[in-house]
């Protein structure tokens, strides 16, 4: 891996989709499972996952980050896995004071740890837990302009070698879930949805996606709560004004989880 921090990181969007992620090989496992190689190793990452919600924007600082198994009913194999990430509290203030700076007064947490939405990508990735990790909630009721103006507002980190991922999932249906297979082929409305999503994240069109869930096939039915995309948006946010976007993968668990994952800057 090349260790030099470039001018610029890019901000990324993963999909962490169940738990099971961990310790089920697929090809979005495998996909993660080789990000941390192509990217330059960076100085701490800023993970915005959607099982953290909160009222107003908070940010973890700690010593070291706690796993949190916020799961049940999963093999005990998952949790006796461990991440033990440092944290940075240096870096939580400096977080703060930007989101402070746009208008977002934002808390901090000295004591939450690392949800599967951040530790499942984060062990996949950099599994040697010997990079910074913080966490940044969403506010899922803010909706997704609000979501990007937060993007907006920690750009700057980018330069400072700071690799900002969004972890959420592309789709997120989980009412339909009936016990399918992994790999069982995706539905219909969740191809329709996913091209409409990735057509305008090629294009740029914030203001399309933005309102997605009016514009787009079925967004009621793929998101029925919007947490698990917002850190798309944030993602988005993030990469400046006018971003290259690259969709780094794709493909579908258990027929209603699309798992795709976009680099932007």
């Amino acid at each position: 891996m090349d260790t030099a921090i470039p001018t610029q990181l890019p901000s990324i969007f993963v999909s962490h989709g169940s738990p099971m992620l961990a310790i089920t090989r697929t090809p979005a496992r495998d996909f993660l499972a080789q990000l941390g190689t192509t990217l330059p190793r960076p100085s701490a990452v800023l993970m915005v996952s959607a099982h953290w919600e909160t009222d107003r924007p908070m940010v973890n600082a700690v010593a070291r980050n706690e796993t949190i198994h916020d799961f049940g009913g999963f093999p005990r194999a998952l949790f006796e896995i461990q991440y033990p990430a440092p944290g940075d509290a240096t870096l939580a203030a400096h977080i703060a004071d930007l989101l402070g700076a746009a208008g977002f007064p934002t808390g901090i947490d000295h004591a939450r740890g690392l949800d599967h939405g951040a530790w499942v990508p984060m062990m996949l990735a950099f599994p040697d837990a010997d990079v910074p990790v913080l966490q940044l909630s969403v506010q899922s009721h803010r909706g997704p302009a609000y979501a990007y103006a937060i993007g907006r507002a920690l750009a700057p980190l980018r330069a400072e070698g700071v690799l900002i991922i969004g972890s959420g999932s592309f789709t997120h249906d989980l009412r339909r879930f009936r016990g399918q297979a992994v790999d069982a082929p995706e539905t219909a409305d969740v191809t329709a949805f996913s091209a409409w999503m990735d057509q305008h994240i090629a294009a740029h069109d914030v203001d399309a996606l933005i309102h997605y869930r009016t514009h787009a096939p079925h967004a009621a039915d793929e998101h029925p709560t919007e947490e698990h995309l917002l850190p798309l948006f944030t993602a988005l946010g993030a990469a400046g004004d006018a971003p290259t976007a690259q969709r780094l993968h794709n493909s579908t668990e258990h027929a209603i989880l699309r798992m795709d994952a976009y680099g932007f800057g």
